[in-house]
């Protein structure tokens, strides 16, 4: 291994699962902390970086694994209600396995070490789960273990005041650690819908 502790991602699943689960169809089309995407397009992106999160702790590189995100609006299937909690399942199944944190793999078109494809799949789970609360006024508590790797990810990515998904929000240093983890990914911890 890399050095990375092992996580189970299957925590963080199981609440972003749930969140979808309390969206409603009138929501689909509100707006979210994403200045892009709708909630369906949330939902979408949740959806494609499932499959691609599983295919890269795999190491089944391909089209799943190699399409950088932000090309063009994610599309939520129309059995988006079954198909989203088994692909979120997936990826968490497909990272209990010691072998996807050894090596190199592929996410967004990105090598990189498996340890930090975790750590990013992590953060996708718990920054777009906070997302996903927010957009459509849930409660969200995101996994501690999910959020600690998601903070270190993000601190390890940022470079003066950018992170990797845009410039930082900044928050205060005594914030809780969900706060702070927003600000690095560059959204507001106070936005509301």
């Amino acid at each position: 291994m890399t050095g990375t502790t092992m996580i189970d991602l299957g925590p963080q699943a199981r609440i972003v699962a749930e969140l979808a689960e309390g969206v409603t169809d009138g929501q689909l089309a509100a707006a979210t902390p994403c200045p892009e995407y709708a909630v369906r397009h949330l939902l979408g992106h949740v959806a494609g970086l499932s499959a691609a999160f599983r295919d890269a702790a795999r190491k089944d590189l391909g089209a799943t694994t190699g399409h950088r995100p932000g090309a063009e609006l994610p599309v939520l299937g129309p059995e988006w209600r079954q198909e989203l909690p088994r692909a979120l399942d997936a990826l968490a199944e497909a990272w209990r396995d010691p072998a996807a944190w050894d090596g190199m793999t592929r996410a967004g078109g990105i090598d990189l070490p498996g340890g930090v494809a975790a750590a990013v799949a992590a953060d996708e789970l718990v920054i777009h789960g906070w997302d996903l609360a927010r957009a459509t006024g849930q409660e969200y508590a995101p996994d501690p273990a999910a959020l600690e790797a998601a903070y270190g990810f993000l601190r390890m990515a940022a470079e003066g005041d950018r992170g990797p998904f845009g410039p930082l929000v900044p928050v205060p240093e005594g914030a809780r650690l969900l706060d702070r983890a927003v600000g690095l990914s560059g959204r507001d911890p106070g936005w509301t819908a």
